[in-house]
């Protein structure tokens, strides 16, 4: 019998079957809607891209409240052994349990299968509403690590005896000069030198693969400067010394400034912009939010720590149409593992409305097929939701943004994609 599995070849490349098996979870609220929608995307961009030659065989798999209400469990762990064992998944959005031990089934899922980037790439498409006057400049893709910063869930509730030990240690301890009062709450904030490495490390290897021309390392090193001013020295480390071949940092700028005068230093940058070298400078994290918004041209990948990304993906989706078309990816470059999934959440109140935007799961679907190398269906969908979107034929986010476009339900808006792929994208014929 024929493999169903991708793998992983000793080179680091996939060996992908023609008839591939690949799990997903639906997901919770608007979850089932998008997935039905998405799906009839994916299975008509393979089927038409390849003549047939290619298949998905879409395995599902369990977690959020389906898994409870079948299992009681939240996320079975059969689930995570079932993406461990394909390497990929795709998910729609997940409720948050209230109770039983989990913050965030997401988050559990990034931990169980070590996926340090979370991947978004954020572009904008050319018709969707924007709230400002040149979305066409923003073309960047974040790399957020996924693994570390405050989101690692060590946190002690205020007034609990824990927190209390916790401050006497600092208090008494490491002589910490801070008022600690008894309704003080403590979260401890991780960023170590290999979780910040790796990712960074992401950070570039893409910008190389993919020739883009900087790499930015996103932090608030100016006040955090163990953490996430380290986070920023690692990253021109790994920078200078791995990928020496490749880069030009603002540190190398700095230490040429310092030893032979700033016009020397700027000749130096010219000349590595000039010969196609990858610029790789920092940026304080509350600089970044603005220079999105005024310079966005001056940025192409971004490496950050968690937090700041969390904050940074949803603003610069904000820019190119809103998280309906935002896609989203959890990785590990070192296994193979990786869970694409539908950045936003699951809108309980307009669960089976059949209304919402596919977009976001549609977009990540794409990030999947480029990830296992069946790029020609990805341009596929890229293409035709490009068209379906110039023809304001779209879902109730853009519509209501829009003065003449018309609303289509979320099947009847996977239905035009779908035609669209078919039709084999003649821009003549519409």
């Amino acid at each position: 019998m024929a493999p169903t599995r991708i793998t992983k070849k000793s080179d680091g490349t996939f060996d992908v079957p023609d008839h591939v098996d690949i799990p997903f979870i639906i997901g919770d609220g608007i979850g089932p809607d998008i997935w039905r929608a998405a799906v009839r995307v994916f299975d008509a961009a393979v089927e038409t891209v390849y003549g047939g030659a290619r298949k998905v065989n879409w395995k599902e798999v369990l977690a959020g409240g389906k898994a409870f209400d079948q299992t009681g469990e939240w996320l079975p762990q059969v689930t995570i052994d079932t993406i461990r064992d394909h390497l990929v998944g795709i998910k729609g959005p997940l409720t948050t349990p209230i109770g039983g031990g989990i913050r965030s089934l997401n988050v559990a899922i990034r931990k169980a299968l070590d996926l340090y980037v979370c991947q978004r790439p954020t572009r904008w498409f050319e018709g969707v509403p924007s709230p400002v006057k040149h979305p066409e400049l923003v073309d960047m893709v974040i790399f957020r690590e996924n693994t570390e910063d405050i989101y690692t869930g060590i946190e002690f509730p205020a007034g609990t005896a824990e927190a209390a030990r916790v401050k006497d240690f600092l208090h008494y301890e490491m002589a910490v000069d801070f008022n600690f009062t008894e309704d003080t709450a403590i979260g401890i904030k991780t960023v170590s030198e290999t979780g910040s490495k790796r990712l960074i490390r992401a950070a570039l290897n893409h910008a190389v693969q993919h020739r883009l021309p900087s790499v930015a390392l996103v932090h608030k090193g100016n006040i955090m400067k163990y953490t996430e001013g380290a986070f920023k020295g690692w990253g021109y480390e790994v920078a200078e010394t791995e990928f020496a071949e490749y880069t030009y940092t603002w540190a190398q700028w700095e230490r040429t400034k310092e030893a032979l005068g700033e016009q020397q230093a700027n000749t130096e940058l010219k000349t590595a912009e000039t010969t196609g070298k990858i610029i790789v400078k920092d940026v304080i994290a509350d600089n970044f939010l603005q220079q999105i918004l005024l310079n966005p041209k001056d940025y192409s990948v971004i490496a950050t720590l968690n937090l700041n990304g969390d904050y940074i993906s949803d603003a610069l989706a904000a820019i190119v149409g809103g998280i309906g078309i935002a896609p989203g990816a959890n990785i590990n470059y070192h296994t193979g593992y990786a869970v694409f999934e539908a950045t936003h959440g699951t809108a309980p109140r307009f669960a089976d409305t059949d209304s919402m935007n596919p977009s976001s799961v549609i977009l990540s679907g794409v990030m999947l097929f480029e990830y296992i190398g069946w790029s020609e269906a990805a341009t596929a969908i890229v293409e035709a939701l490009q068209e379906t979107i110039l023809q304001k034929t779209v879902t109730v986010d853009f519509f209501n943004q829009m003065t003449d476009g018309k609303l289509l339900k979320t099947s009847e808006f996977a239905t035009a994609i779908v035609d669209k792929i078919k039709a084999g994208f003649d821009r003549s014929i519409y």
